[in-house]
């Protein structure tokens, strides 16, 4: 799909000279402002619109700068490393993209230009249902890759959109839980001008799509646990659960066969007088002990959250918003830039913490 006019124009008028190694911003807001200059307004809303109130949103990030450090002494730091492994895949860090749709409005390539920037850095790349953009084009990057699952009304679609997933490499499933409840008119891509809003499902062929009807594209409300064993069954895949910010709920994921879950509240679009993500994992983490992975986002925006966040059990994060930024200020170099920085900062902040890899930060260094 070709960019907006009014995105073309306002990137023309606007430009920006790539990134130099030697200008790498460690905060995300400097390409938040940055974006706000380029993107078109109904894309700029539709990224940065929180539910309801706001409140989560707002939260979302207060409570994870609020974390407080008991860094350790004397320990050896030779060698500060930040590889880990993600249900299986190795990557040199824990920093992942957050499956986001409408990526086209940051960025002509969109997941394509997101996914050679994972690439280059060693990450891992969530991909949304709602991707404009063709699963082999995002194949072709070389990032390893998770399809996020939206159940529809019309349950054939979504095992369509898992099977052709799988035939391009997909390893794993999110299914996302927490966005049955569709957004608010004001940030809906429904609305958008039109041409935009229909390029949303092109892994889906159009005689498909006119099959199932407009209901049928809903997200499904009576989703239960049983999902998650129907979507291993029929991929073979790990599943996560995206959307768990209760410890009976993750509970009850791990024993209907999820592989994990994700602590989110969808970066504070779900409800706005929510938890945030940052208060609610501690209590999810014990809840699945050592049965599966726990994964978090929402709110994430600087190394140091990203050090709390794993002291605090999770395997890795997800950036969300950050990365559309980036993306939308410089494309491929300015996510690569992002990923680069915040990784090169969680390097920094471990070796302040007296922490030398990863599985050594642990919840006592969490005052």
């Amino acid at each position: 799909m070709a960019p907006t006019t009014r995105w073309t124009e306002r990137r023309t008028a606007a430009p920006r000279k790539p990134l130099s190694k030697s200008r790498v911003p460690e905060d995300p807001l400097d390409y938040e402002a940055r974006a706000q200059a380029v993107l078109a307004p109904h894309v700029a809303a539709y990224y940065s619109t929180g539910a309801g109130s706001g409140d989560a949103l707002r939260e979302g990030v207060a409570d994870w700068t609020a974390m407080r450090f008991r860094p350790r002494i004397l320990t050896d730091l030779g060698s500060v490393e930040t590889g880990t492994a993600v249900l299986g895949t190795a990557v040199r860090t824990p920093i992942l993209v957050a499956p986001m749709a409408q990526q086209l409005g940051a960025n002509p390539d969109g997941e394509s230009a997101m996914g050679r920037a994972v690439a280059a850095t060693g990450s891992l790349l969530g991909v949304s249902t709602f991707t404009a953009v063709p699963f082999a084009a995002i194949a072709a990057t070389g990032a390893p890759w998770w399809l996020q699952v939206y159940v529809v009304r019309d349950h054939g679609l979504t095992e369509l959109l898992v099977r052709r997933a799988l035939e391009h490499g997909a390893r794993a499933l999110l299914l996302t839980v927490d966005l049955t409840v569709p957004l608010p008119p004001t940030v809906n891509p429904r609305d958008w001008p039109e041409g935009e809003a229909k390029t949303r499902h092109t892994n889906i062929t159009p005689e498909e799509l006119a099959a199932a009807g407009v209901r049928g594209l809903e997200m499904d409300p009576s989703m239960g646990f049983a999902t998650i064993s129907w979507l291993r069954e029929l991929s073979g895949l790990p599943v996560l659960v995206k959307g768990v910010l209760r410890a009976d709920d993750a509970r009850r994921c791990m024993a209907a066969g999820a592989s994990g879950v994700v602590v989110s509240t969808h970066g504070g679009r779900r409800l706005g007088p929510s938890t945030t993500s940052a208060r609610a994992l501690p209590e999810v983490v014990a809840a699945v002990g050592g049965e599966g992975e726990v994964y978090v986002d929402s709110g994430l925006r600087t190394p140091e959250h990203v050090a709390a966040a794993l002291a605090m059990g999770a395997q890795a994060v997800f950036l969300g918003r950050p990365a559309l930024w980036a993306l939308a200020a410089e494309g491929s170099p300015g996510v690569e830039a992002l990923l680069t920085g915040l990784t090169d900062g969680l390097r920094q902040v471990m070796g302040q913490l007296g922490v030398a890899r990863l599985p050594d930060l642990t919840a006592d260094l969490i005052a």
